[in-house]
């Protein structure tokens, strides 16, 4: 097993966003390689506390060796971030003053070859977050219709040639199972033009993102987190939210918008009639973005938005 070497991005403005201070109690919602939790205890000292949720063990146990100077400051609790606010209940750890996403998959898991996440490894097809969980992207891309391994593919993926790619893998499964990452790559390389391939990056790039999503329920987990994650956060509390690609970043917005909308009746109503009232205020009208510097020094970092609300 390799080192767990994650880079964390936008670190200080992400941590600086949820206004870490003495005696808040915060929640990191994708621990990883804890960069974030780190520097959270850090700027929280002396007495500030920090929960921290991630579906790896492996991630726990290295971040628990990694903040043990921090004692009872630190827990971390192993589950889906979907579950954030059992999670955090169970734990009589709310009301909280802050809570961070870091939507990045960590570098570890995508460079640890037995985890099946990436291309660049022969490995067998497995791409699940949690090793408990039962469907494996193997079981995916064998089992699932044609026509749901397109929607997957353009949804999830935006792959443009998703329906070839999509019969290529039926064509390929009705003859022998597809079992490893090197194999499954290969069928999707075939089936995308050669004039497609030769810029850009690894043609398997956006289906491989696409089967990891599906194989994790990626989008649908982030929507119930960011709801439970609203309902445990006290007012005048921060969500700040890193997404890397298109999908997520819409559910974020989507989400934020919602909740800072306060009157919906129609404009020619004399008063208003629905009575809503906005529940939070959107602290970056625009996401925040990487400098050049750090995406110099790290390239995952390229396609990193920050958002921020604050409940009232």
């Amino acid at each position: 097993m390799t080192e767990f070497g994650h880079r964390t991005v936008l670190l200080e403005e992400t941590v600086l966003a949820v206004q870490p201070k003495p005696h808040g109690r915060y929640v990191d919602c994708t621990l990883g390689g804890a960069g974030h939790s780190e520097r959270l205890l850090e700027l929280s000292s002396p007495s500030g506390k920090l929960l921290a949720l991630d579906q790896d063990e492996w991630a726990i146990a290295h971040a628990q060796n990694r903040l043990a100077a921090y004692g009872e400051r630190f827990s971390a609790v192993r589950v889906n971030f979907r579950e954030v606010e059992h999670a955090v209940r169970e734990q009589h750890f709310d009301p909280v003053d802050g809570v961070l996403f870091d939507l990045g998959v960590s570098s570890p898991q995508f460079d640890e070859a037995g985890r099946g996440f990436s291309y660049r490894f022969d490995a067998p097809l497995d791409m699940r977050m949690d090793v408990r969980q039962q469907v494996t992207a193997k079981d995916l891309v064998n089992t699932a219709a044609e026509g749901d391994l397109v929607r997957i593919f353009f949804e999830y993926g935006e792959e443009k040639f998703s329906r070839r790619v999509a019969r290529a893998i039926v064509e390929h499964r009705s003859k022998s199972s597809i079992e490893s990452t090197g194999e499954l790559a290969d069928i999707v390389k075939e089936a995308i033009p050669a004039a497609a391939r030769r810029t850009g990056p690894h043609p398997a790039r956006k289906v491989f993102q696409a089967l990891r999503i599906a194989v994790n329920d990626e989008l649908g987990a982030l929507q119930e987190a960011l709801t439970g994650a609203f309902a445990i956060l006290k007012p005048g509390g921060r969500i700040a939210v890193i997404s890397f690609h298109s999908l997520e970043d819409r559910i974020v917005k989507r989400q934020f918008q919602e909740w800072a909308t306060g009157c919906i009746c129609p404009p020619d109503f004399p008063v208003c009639m629905c009575h809503r009232e906005p529940e939070a205020a959107v602290i970056t009208k625009k996401p925040l973005l990487p400098g050049s510097a750090e995406i110099e020094e790290n390239s995952r970092a390229r396609s990193a938005k920050l958002r921020v609300v604050e409940k009232l």
